[in-house]
């Protein structure tokens, strides 16, 4: 499912191993993670409770940087994020931006283009790997 460049994919894993298997499957991509943040753990820390949530930055330099050099801005929505989260039902999600709104977020020209595919496709192969 898609909203305004969201996209959300139901895990048939826990919270726990859709984030072990999104690690891995960034690796064997040969992506970087550049940070984990444990939403989850930082609503412990302040006395709240939150069900698991946790977001990871990661991505390919080489990918990312040729989209900054069309459109700077383009850097506020990279690298690229995957947040893995366990709604009401205890069901868990991953949802990421879709480079294709990302793209025309930042009023990408067509030279873009290829990089912008080759986003997609990487991430929808990470994605199926981490949650089906």
């Amino acid at each position: 499912m898609a909203d305004d460049g969201l996209v959300t994919v139901a895990s048939a894993y826990t919270a726990r191993e859709t984030m072990e298997r999104l690690l891995a499957s960034i690796k064997a991509h040969n992506m970087t993670v550049f940070a984990r943040i444990d939403h989850a753990a930082g609503a412990a820390s302040a006395g709240l409770p939150l069900r698991p949530t946790a977001v990871v930055l990661f991505g390919n330099p080489k990918g990312g940087t040729a989209l900054m050099q069309d459109r700077q801005t383009a850097g506020i929505d990279l690298p690229l994020k995957a947040l893995i989260w366990e709604d009401e039902a205890g069901k868990t999600r991953l949802s990421y931006n879709d480079p294709q709104w990302i793209a025309q977020r930042h009023g990408l020209g067509a030279h873009s283009a290829g990089p912008v595919a080759a986003m997609t496709k990487a991430l929808q192969e990470i994605v199926a790997a981490a949650t089906s």
